[in-house]
């Protein structure tokens, strides 16, 4: 038997609903419905302000009822829409009759026939993606990015002096500070960030095959193209002059191909935070009442990373699918972008969830330092790239005639774990000045950092 009420499919509308809910205000097909009702409010204003066929502007009165009806859309209207469309089998279509029942609740049916003139259902469609798509991510997608940015630069400043041994390959490092590597990221993502704010929404008003054909067919003396740009940019779009029945979606193809790459870098801090939890660089703060294991109950799992992961890689999977469907159509149109596009919500919805496990995890973990301490201190061959330095230095210098020293530090160190007195044993017996000599005398592992804290303030 079926589970009653009917269940949702996706862990999006389920599980994790309250961590993604407000991506529905824009990318539900509710909100995309929302948007449709906007733009053909709007465009029967942008035409009534221009006397366009013999009507004449509408009153103020009239412009704020049609708004506030676009505005207020909700549930009401998505059960009339529903109604409309089981006859229609056209969503557009719907929303079109569903303006025109508020025109005449209004008693603008004299301005009926206005509604969707000279429009492809594309033409109403292109520019709600567009609308949806842009407060979806500057509303919701990239004010979450930023809080993780930001508690990732607070630790960044908790930490810009701990120093910590670097482990290039897996293997022990030249040392470096915990903070200088947080802020790595947070430089990447900030980049990112710089980019993705410049990608314009593009936005087309031109018809069935983008020429304006059925525009000029009713009014052939109107300017219809420059009425089409100050339609679609007063819905605060960059318009598209070029087109067929479709905007090209290359500007969204530039979008999710970066917001992928974001991720990327999201799902490489993610793995990177999992393997200093792993070898004990980070301890993770347990939630009250919280079980890590059902069997072990010593357990404190890394599961905020672990989550982030695969949602980001999930998020990605869509996206870097719509980049690359949504760039093509064949000839003047073909509906593969109709399907595909209803996915765009999901794509945000994975990436969204994956920024809010982050968020939690970063603000359930604690540096070790007695650990990084201690991991430094048992791994003094590291400084075995600073002694072939100052020696191949002080050779240049004529101070000293050692042949080859990275082959000398390397039969001393490669393989091998030496201690303190190893290396100072070593340094004193090389012949170098007096002055380099007791400079990586005095030399520890924590001190090897070079300017990594500085580095760390130039975020």
């Amino acid at each position: 038997m079926s589970i009653l009420p009917p269940q949702p499919l996706s862990p999006l509308d389920g599980r994790y609903r309250a961590a993604v809910t407000e991506l529905g205000d824009t990318l539900s097909e509710a909100g995309l419905n929302k948007a449709r009702v906007h733009v053909e409010v709007e465009w029967l204003i942008a035409l009534t302000d221009r006397s366009m066929f013999g009507s004449s502007p509408l009153s103020e009165a009239h412009k704020l009822a049609l708004r506030e009806f676009a505005v207020g859309f909700g549930q009401p209207q998505i059960d009339r829409l529903a109604e409309i469309e089981a006859k229609t089998q056209h969503d557009v279509k719907a929303v079109e009759y569903l303006v025109r029942e508020k025109l005449s609740e209004l008693n603008l049916d004299a301005i009926a026939e206005l509604t969707h003139i000279g429009c492809t259902s594309e033409d109403i469609n292109n520019l709600s993606y567009a609308i949806t798509v842009r407060d979806a991510l500057r509303n919701v997608w990239l004010p979450k990015l930023q809080l993780v940015i930001a508690a990732l630069t607070d630790q960044v400043r908790r930490y810009e002096s701990l120093p910590m041994l670097a482990r290039t390959h897996g293997q022990p490092a030249t040392p470096t500070t915990l903070g200088k590597e947080l802020a790595v990221f947070v430089y990447r993502l900030n980049r990112q960030i710089e980019q993705i704010i410049h990608i314009p929404f593009l936005g087309k008003f031109s018809g069935a095959t983008g020429t304006f054909a059925a525009h000029f067919s009713a009014d052939p003396d109107a300017n219809w193209q420059a009425i089409a740009q100050e339609f679609v940019e007063g819905l605060g779009l960059t318009f598209n002059p070029l087109t067929t029945q479709i905007e090209s979606h290359d500007w969204q193809a530039e979008l999710y191909s970066r917001i992928s790459h974001t991720n990327r870098i999201l799902h490489n801090l993610a793995t990177d935070i999992w393997t200093y939890i792993s070898i004990g660089y980070f301890r993770q703060i347990p939630v009250a009442g919280a079980t890590g294991s059902s069997t072990m109950p010593h357990k404190v799992n890394p599961i905020r990373f672990e989550n982030a992961e695969a949602n980001l890689e999930l998020s990605c999977a869509i996206l870097d699918s719509l980049s690359a469907t949504l760039v093509t159509s064949r000839l003047q149109r073909d509906l593969t972008d109709s399907s595909a596009q209803r996915n765009i919500g999901v794509g945000f919805g994975h990436s969204v969830l994956a920024l809010d496990n982050l968020l939690k995890g970063l603000g359930q973990i604690d540096a070790a330092a007695d650990v990084l301490a201690e991991d430094l201190n048992h791994n003094w061959e590291v400084l075995a790239e600073a002694i072939q330095t100052v020696i191949r230095a002080e050779v240049t210098a004529g101070r000293s005639s050692i042949n080859d020293p990275y082959a000398a530090l390397k039969e001393l160190t490669r393989g091998k774990r030496i201690n303190r007195d190893d290396l100072i044993a070593f340094v004193e017996g090389l012949e170098i000045g007096d002055e380099a000599k007791q400079r990586l005398i005095a030399l520890t592992p924590a001190d090897y950092v070079g300017i990594a804290a500085e580095l760390s303030q130039q975020l």
